[in-house]
């Protein structure tokens, strides 16, 4: 994995879970920018999903594939859950589950680069 993109997706994952955390301690449901934010994100994790797969393809190989496939597709699915439930609930609390997804996605990240660099499961 390239380490230095797996930060940038973390920092921009816990800057969003910031942005969502204020927004509920001001009592707003989640909004267009915050959702735009979230869509975002989940482009650059897309975009380390094929990164990942394209080093696969190229002869590098993780720890454990099976945990390291598992974190590359995991990562994928935490911010639809998250946003999906959130626009389900329309509260204040949907702003938290929001922030709560995003803090999600560093640790996600990060474990991901550890698999990679050759811890086992």
């Amino acid at each position: 994995m390239i380490f230095g993109f797996a930060i940038a997706v973390a920092g921009c994952a816990l800057l969003v879970a910031l942005w969502s955390f204020v927004q509920a301690a001001r009592k707003r449901l989640p909004d267009t920018p915050l959702l735009v934010a979230l869509a975002v994100i989940e482009v650059l994790l897309v975009a380390q999903l094929v990164i990942g797969v394209v080093l696969l393809v190229g002869g590098h190989h993780p720890g454990s594939l099976a945990t390291y496939l598992a974190y590359l597709i995991g990562c994928l699915v935490v911010l639809p859950v998250g946003v999906a439930w959130a626009l389900a609930e329309q509260s204040r609390s949907s702003t938290v589950v929001l922030g709560i997804a995003c803090l999600a996605i560093p640790v996600m990240v990060l474990r991901l680069n550890e698999v990679w660099s050759g811890a086992s499961a």
